[in-house]
């Protein structure tokens, strides 16, 4: 099972329902990867959401990546990815934190007007990047890239979102 744990800071909207919108995110990203039976482990696989400011993202940013800039979603991996396949076998509690996903409002309202999108399926967008991070997936060089990407299009796909690469021509 995964469950969100969510933390919501003005101006992110109160009548958006996050913690849905997060959980269909997070399970879309897992049902594209090997890690797709962690959805339905015994353990609870927890997922820490923060909705905040550029400036507390920025910080965090410079604190743990060495870039004095905010950016639209940091992820904060808890779980080695060698381990992701024992996790709810080796869960003594039965809850396994999967990590940290921190998204910043400024940014992703900025990111979401340029593509001409929602802040809600830009969000979603974002909230499948960070799960992939989470997963252990990553984009350090461009076949990495190339298959987290496409990874992202199917997953945006079964939300039914459009393609969040697509470049678009006004």
């Amino acid at each position: 099972m995964i469950a969100i744990e969510l933390t919501r800071e003005d101006p992110w909207p109160a009548a958006t329902d996050w913690s849905a919108l997060a959980r269909s995110a997070a399970l879309a990203a897992l049902a594209r990867t090997p890690h797709g039976p962690l959805a339905d482990a015994a353990a609870a696989i927890e997922i820490s959401l923060r909705l905040t400011s550029d400036d507390e993202v920025r910080v965090l940013n410079r604190d743990y990546r060495d870039k004095d800039k905010p950016t639209n979603v940091l992820s904060f991996p808890m779980v080695q990815p060698d381990l992701l396949e024992t996790v709810s076998e080796n869960s003594d509690d039965g809850e396994v934190l999967l990590g940290d996903i921190v998204l910043a409002h400024g940014v992703c309202v900025r990111e979401a007007a340029e593509k001409g999108i929602s802040v809600e399926d830009h969000a979603a967008h974002l909230i499948v990047h960070g799960t992939l991070h989470l997963l252990g997936y990553d984009h350090v060089d461009d076949v990495e890239a190339d298959h987290m990407e496409a990874i992202e299009r199917d997953a945006m796909a079964d939300l039914g979102l459009p393609d969040p690469y697509l470049v678009r021509e006004d």
